[in-house]
């Protein structure tokens, strides 16, 4: 059976709205995002994956995705609909979407940032161990909280660090930095190469056979998952009963 798509607005009341978001390029927004979705897929939360990147890496991952594998519909945003298609139609997702998940471009700034979160529930911020991107995410952090206006909103916000690498003073100078913050670290991500050979399969890291590098990350999203559903579900319904 056909199903007719819905706008944002008309899908359940359980949807959730998460919005993966960082000015500065390179920090993992995708990984991200495509994990995300991957994730809820497979726990039986239809998501929808808007891409809005003008390099479409997402839509290149869901490309690359084996039709047996859990459904996750994609919204290429960046990419000019066909001639006759408004924008709204265009934008529609699937009426079961449970989780919208927004990846996000880099260099936003200004208004642009509070259009990319209106309506969110939760927004994620990666961010990685180097001095470049420390001192990016500083200044996105604090354009984000003012120009966004997301405490004001009610909006929950998280910080992801990401590619991180045990032991090394990069990722002392991050710690040293995310504590400096009043928002909460939800997950810390390891800098291993079981995320490059998911995207090859256009797949998530926990949907890769279970060895001991993808458990040990399989903990991480679970907590981040966690944090989610608990900041965005006024239910508290645990999103794990459905394993």
């Amino acid at each position: 059976m056909r199903t007719i798509p819905v706008s944002q607005d008309e899908v359940a009341q359980d949807v959730r709205k998460i919005v993966v978001i960082n000015g500065k390029g390179g920090c993992g927004k995708t990984t991200v995002s495509t994990n995300l979705a991957s994730y809820y897929a497979r726990r039986g939360y239809p998501p929808a994956l808007f891409d809005h990147d003008p390099q479409t890496s997402t839509m290149r991952w869901l490309k690359g995705r084996e039709k047996s594998m859990p459904e996750i519909h994609g919204v290429p945003v960046q990419i000019r609909q066909k001639l006759g298609v408004t924008r709204s139609w265009h934008l529609r997702v699937p009426p079961q979407t449970r989780r919208i998940i927004s990846d996000t471009p880099a260099g936003l700034a200004g208004n642009e940032i509070s259009e990319h979160v209106r309506g969110a529930d939760c927004i994620l911020i990666p961010v990685l161990p180097s001095s470049i991107d420390i001192e990016a995410g500083a200044d996105f952090i604090r354009d984000l909280l003012i120009m966004g206006r997301v405490r004001s909103a009610g909006i929950h916000v998280g910080i992801v660090a990401n590619r991180i690498k045990e032991h090394t003073l990069a990722l002392q100078r991050l710690e040293r930095f995310l504590k400096s913050l009043n928002i909460p670290v939800v997950a810390r991500f390891r800098d291993t190469q079981s995320y490059v050979h998911a995207a090859e399969q256009g797949v998530g890291i926990t949907e890769l056979r279970p060895t001991r590098t993808v458990r040990r990350e399989a903990e991480q999203w679970k907590r981040l998952v966690d944090w989610i559903e608990s900041h965005s579900n006024p239910r508290g319904v645990s999103l794990h009963a459905h394993t």
